[in-house]
């Protein structure tokens, strides 16, 4: 029973990137079996004594808002003062995890053995805002929350303990009781708390001596043209400018530049002229543009209309001489020289439902466009706005680390190295006079969680860093549209510092600005946070790549289990329900955990309220389908099934899955077929698939939705209702066969746009699909399989290693492990070729990309690893064959492998072991397995082989 109340600080409800800190001391009876109970809005960070005790909450639906419970005993005296200590993050805004509610903390510390609650937040909590960290620093992406820009002058890091003085704190206000809106409901924790394992780095990778961009910034474009935007993460779209003036005194070159646009392309006039496309330079999306200018002050425009889902918009100014960024209002009391002008429109958009087509140019856009001097905009009063200060940035970290007027690179002394070990011996960090020092450094394999470092530096030395995921002779991949940055200004001394924002990355940039001394840089860590799993499944054989590939598609999986399964640590770190369904099945082969699959597949049915077709990444501020994703939701939820043989499971999630089914089925049109507006998506790749239109490849999803949903019906006990999908299925069936063939081309069409003119495209997405769903039938059969045998060069290939697991699906279906394999050894040799330790997003055909340099965007990408599971399931050979695994078949194929050996772990815990060899000169194989007793074992030899079968029965 809560007894705690929930409370905040004074000010905002729901204040804009504030950390706030809560301290409660109280003196325990008891440490016998206490306990912590937690929950806040939007993350918390909780120390008990001075010690971190964990971090919370999931991810959740703010009405079923999870809450945490620790052991904290141990860290308990008895009969003294004892402190607890919150950092509760608050976004302030709604992002792709997060729907945006307000601040708040609930604690409440019970004693199991006395029945007593020892302390709970009320009114006598003392609160303060933590005032190191910069409330403007930039967003990290439309995705995630804010990047950290810390003063550590500002702020005593003693907080957490004890012994602390907080009688300068105020006292914490309550603002109301459990059950209050928006946390109507609170839920206890499902799944484990995730790991903390520090990482030190393989090597210092280099040394440069820089110089950055003489002035940048980054502003939050999108909350400052639309500020209603705040409430949700749909794209909005807007006319608007920003004017500065431009102050110079004598003639200079001057560069105008965006390392990093947030989609928001530059587009720049002086004096009212607009610089055509042609003068652009750079390498993209990077852009600059150059001229002369003659000294004065010159009116500065920038077209920043567009579409956007709430990236930083980077800006940045060079010049050969000093020059002065100001404000067109001299007036002006904001930190930002920039005046906004507009919006003079602006919409929000979601793609499931009907959006009204955006305006044309708003007359007075049209004329502002033309401003060609200061005294001019006085005419456009009713439009300037001021930016907030919160809304921008200034000395853009991410820009001063891209943008470098100087890079002059060194030899880096072997005592640098020192800072890449786990000794206590520090690495001295050079300086320059005139310049500042950047290190890069390679941790040796991508990872996911929280910087931290040691150093002694003098009192206002800026640390710099800039976490990434590739580099390739001394190329670097930037992270355009991830701002994965932070700042950190020295208090004078020895000092520590641990981020409290998950990064994902393989390298970091550390650059030192503004010493007066070489720095000591005594240690520098990653504390690496992932699902806790074990790898109890393995896979090893006659070669060697194939062994590495699986090696890094098993980490891949790993590194994007969080609270959720995530599509990748950098970038977004958001549960994309579709990419959940293949890490799932990755996950079974790899780890066999349950509790991660279970509690993705519960959240996605809270997505009701934005659209009863479900979300396709959940729970996020945006209202986005993508009729695929939950369509393989479905899926996803029988093979959880099958693999668990939780039959209550399968009962509570029927009616949630009948629900959206009915939705789906709603939208079948006159000739029977899904007819859809939306985001229709299922591959990175150039063939069509228009978001108004019969998509063929959905059409056939929906098929085997309906199927996969009437065996769980089955499971749940309603047969009737099972029946009457096997019929949709069956029906829709028919009717891909009668409309979406093309006679001409002898293969299925990829779409039938809204004016009933049939797709240009013919790709291979679509014939994978139509085999893998059983669609095909007789010739067209045997047409689509030659078609998955040997690719036409004129149809569309696969683009990512996600559509890749369909093929593999396929192939698998048709018994041509060997062709499987063989794509794997093409397609993922190149990702190991390029020093890989994780699975790209896409291949380098997809087209994604911004630049030839590019292979893909994302490093690590769980829907990438598939050939875990298929490595598992067809090669050693291990398939579960009735619900929870009780049956299961091993039936290897030898694919030209002379050997395979590895382990497949079962649902309930155990596992099956595999080792086998072949002789191919007799046409034997040699088979050992290793299973408990529980488990009945089906054997089945591959095909041409003798097999010789040794058992070792467990239990």
């Amino acid at each position: 029973m809560w007894q705690a109340s929930w409370i905040w600080g004074s000010g905002e409800e729901s204040p804009r990137n504030e950390w706030r800190c809560f301290r409660k001391t109280f003196r325990p009876s008891t440490n016998k079996e206490v306990n912590l109970k937690i929950t806040a809005d939007s993350r918390y960070v909780l120390f008990v004594n001075g010690k971190q005790v964990g971090r919370g909450p999931v991810r959740s639906w703010p009405f079923e808002l999870a809450y945490d419970d620790y052991p904290i005993g141990h860290l308990l005296k008895a009969g003294e003062d004892n402190t607890i200590a919150v950092l509760v993050i608050n976004y302030g805004l709604a992002n792709f995890q997060y729907l945006l509610g307000r601040g708040g903390l609930l604690v409440q510390v019970e004693a199991s053995t006395e029945e007593k609650v020892l302390a709970v937040t009320d009114a006598s909590w003392s609160t303060a805002v933590h005032l190191a960290h910069d409330t403007s620093s930039s967003r990290i992406s439309c995705q995630l929350g804010f990047t950290e820009r810390i003063d550590a002058r500002a702020w005593d890091d003693s907080w957490t303990t004890a012994g602390f003085d907080d009688s300068a704190w105020a006292s914490a206000n309550v603002i109301g009781s459990v059950g209050m809106e928006p946390w109507t409901s609170l839920v206890e924790r499902t799944i484990p708390y995730l790991t903390e394992e520090p990482v030190y780095p393989a090597r210092i990778e280099s040394l440069h001596y820089v110089k950055p961009v003489s002035w940048s910034a980054v502003v939050d474009l999108r909350a400052m043209f639309v500020p209603s935007s705040i409430t949700h993460a749909n794209t909005v779209q807007y006319t608007g400018l920003l004017a500065a003036i431009i102050r110079l005194p004598e003639a200079a070159s001057f560069t105008i530049g965006s390392v990093d646009d947030g989609r928001i392309p530059l587009r720049a006039s002086l004096n009212g002229k607009w610089f055509d496309s042609a003068a652009y330079t750079g390498e993209s999306p990077q852009k600059f543009v150059n001229t002369v200018l003659p000294a004065g002050d010159h009116f500065l425009v920038l077209d920043v209309s567009g579409s956007t889902h709430g990236h930083g918009y980077h800006i940045g100014f060079e010049c050969t001489s000093a020059f002065e960024i100001l404000s067109p209002q001299a007036e002006s009391k904001v930190k930002s020289p920039f005046l906004a002008i507009g919006p003079f429109d602006w919409s929000a958009h979601i793609d499931h439902q009907d959006n009204l087509p955006f305006p044309d140019e708003h007359p007075d856009f049209v004329r502002a466009k033309g401003l060609s001097s200061v005294d001019e905009i006085e005419a456009f009063v009713e439009w300037l706005q001021p930016i907030p200060d919160a809304l921008y940035s200034k000395e853009d970290v991410y820009s001063s680390c891209v943008w470098k007027q100087t890079d002059l690179p060194q030899p880096i002394p072997q005592q640098l190295q020192l800072a890449a070990c786990a000794g206590s011996d520090a690495g001295i960090i050079p300086m320059h006079a005139e310049l500042d020092t950047e290190i890069v450094i390679d941790f040796g394999r991508e990872l996911s969680g929280y910087v931290a470092f040691e150093l002694d530096a003098p009192e206002g030395t800026i640390i710099d860093g800039y976490a990434f995921e590739y580099m390739r002779d001394g190329w670097i991949q930037h992270t355009y549209e991830l701002d994965n940055t932070f700042r950190y200004i020295c208090r004078e001394g020895r000092q520590a510092y641990t981020s409290f924002i998950r990064r994902g990355f393989r390298y970091l940039i550390l650059t030192v600005r503004g010493a007066d001394r070489p720095i000591k840089l005594i240690e520098v860590k990653t504390i690496h946070s992932s699902y806790p799993v074990a790898n109890v499944g393995s896979f090893h054989s006659s070669n060697s790549l194939l062994n590495e590939i699986w090696r890094i598609s098993r980490d891949t999986t790993r590194l994007c289990m969080e609270d959720t399964f995530v599509d990748c640590p950098a970038f977004e770190q958001v549960y994309w329900v579709g990419d959940a369904r293949n890490a799932s099945l990755v996950n079974y082969y790899a780890f066999g955990s349950k509790e991660i699959v279970e509690r993705c597949l519960r959240l996605v049915p809270g997505s009701a309220f934005q659209s009863p077709l479900y979300a396709d990444q959940v729970p996020s501020g945006w209202s986005s389908v993508i009729p695929n994703w939950t369509f393989f939701w479905i899926t996803a939820c029988y093979e959880y099934y099958h693999f668990t043989g939780d039959v209550a499971f399968a009962r509570s999630m029927w009616p949630k899955i009948e629900f959206t089914l009915q939705h789906y089925l709603k939208k079948l049109d006159g000739s029977g077929l899904l007819h859809i507006k939306g985001w229709n998506l299922l591959d990175w790749a150039p063939f069509e698939q228009p978001v108004d239109g019969i998509v063929t490849p959905q059409n056939m999803f929906l098929v085997k939705a309906l199927r996969d949903a009437s065996r769980l019906a089955e499971a749940a006990g309603d047969s009737a209702q099972g029946a009457s999908y096997v019929e949709q299925a069956s029906l829709l069936h028919t009717a891909i066969n009668q409309k979406l063939w093309d006679e001409e081309r002898h293969a299925y069409l990829d779409c039938i746009h809204p004016d009933g003119s049939p797709s240009k495209t013919i790709s291979m997405q679509t014939q994978v699909v139509a085999c893998l769903c059983d669609i095909a039938e007789g010739e067209r059969a045997r047409i689509v399989r030659g078609y998955i045998f040997d690719a036409p060069a004129d149809f569309i290939q696969i683009g990512s290693p996600f559509m890749s697991f369909f093929y593999y699906e396929a192939l698998a279906k048709l018994g041509r492990i060997d062709l499987m394999t063989a794509d794997m050894l093409e397609q993922y040799g190149v990702m190991v070729e390029y020093g890989a330790t994780s699975v790209w997003e896409v291949y380098p055909i997809s087209g994604i990309t911004h630049n030839p340099n590019m292979k893909t965007r994302s490093h690590c990408h769980a829907w990438s690893a598939g050939p875990v599971y298929f490595l598992g399931a067809h090669v050693l050979g291990v398939r579960g064959v009735t619900p929870g695994w009780t049956k299961v078949t091993v039936s290897p194929s030898p694919v030209g492998l002379t050997w395979a050996r590895g382990t497949v772990p079962l649902p309930g815990g155990g596992r099956i072991d595999v080792s086998w060899r072949v002789e191919e000169n007799s046409r034997q194989m040699t088979l050992r397995i290793g299973a408990p007793s529980s488990v009945e074992l089906e054997v089945i030899a591959p095909a041409g082989y003798e097999l010789i079968v040794e058992k070792e029965i467990i239990g």
